[in-house]
């Protein structure tokens, strides 16, 4: 966890002002992955954007930081992950296109790879046409549902992680992802394209 910097008059963290979080550290560490986050969901360039935008929010909002509730990276997340949804429909757009688009590699190359972003998502599961089927469910997955498994699968958060990033509780997590991995799996051929719990 990166430790708050106190502000030199502060005098400590227990008395007078409140501590003073090192956004310069904040942004240096984190920007990369914000950034690819957002990527793999829309695109680079709006991923300029809505990164850039992740942390103006987190300075303006910084006396809204919890450190005994968490880290700072799941709430960077959680602040991105609000801001897509003003993305929603494109993002929904995106992930039909990528369906469309690998159905049509698969057709043409009998199994090729997906490439792009998509794989980050599919990286434990089989290639080809289940590529395309996996980018058509995630589209129809609830937004809230999607949110999770996203999170999960391309953020490398844990359940704990995600409850703190989304702000809901423990269990919520758990329920969300088992909805989703259920509709998933029913579109993948009984197929679970996140094997690996994330449990931490």
């Amino acid at each position: 966890m990166i430790a708050p910097r106190l502000d030199p008059e502060a005098g400590s963290e227990t008395g007078g002002s409140p501590p003073v979080l090192d956004f310069d550290r904040i942004f240096d560490d984190h920007f990369t992955e914000i950034h690819r986050y957002v990527a793999r969901r829309l695109d680079v360039h709006t991923a300029d954007d809505l990164a850039a935008e992740t942390f103006l929010r987190a300075f303006r909002d910084r006396h809204r930081f919890d450190a005994a509730r968490g880290e700072i990276r799941p709430w960077l997340y959680g602040i991105a992950t609000n801001l897509l949804a003003k993305h929603r429909r494109s993002e929904i757009r995106r992930w039909k296109a990528l369906a469309r688009t690998a159905v049509r590699d698969t057709a043409g190359h009998h199994g090729g790879h997906a490439d792009g972003h998509e794989d980050a998502v599919t990286a434990r599961v089989a290639a080809g046409r289940v590529t395309g089927r996996l980018a058509g469910a995630l589209a129809g997955l609830a937004e809230r549902d999607r949110n999770v498994v996203l999170l999960v699968a391309l953020g490398g958060l844990s359940h704990a992680e995600v409850a703190a990033a989304l702000d809901i509780p423990y269990g919520t997590v758990a329920s969300r992802l088992s909805r989703a991995r259920r509709r998933l799996r029913e579109a993948l051929g009984d197929i679970d394209p996140l094997k690996e719990d994330h449990d931490g």
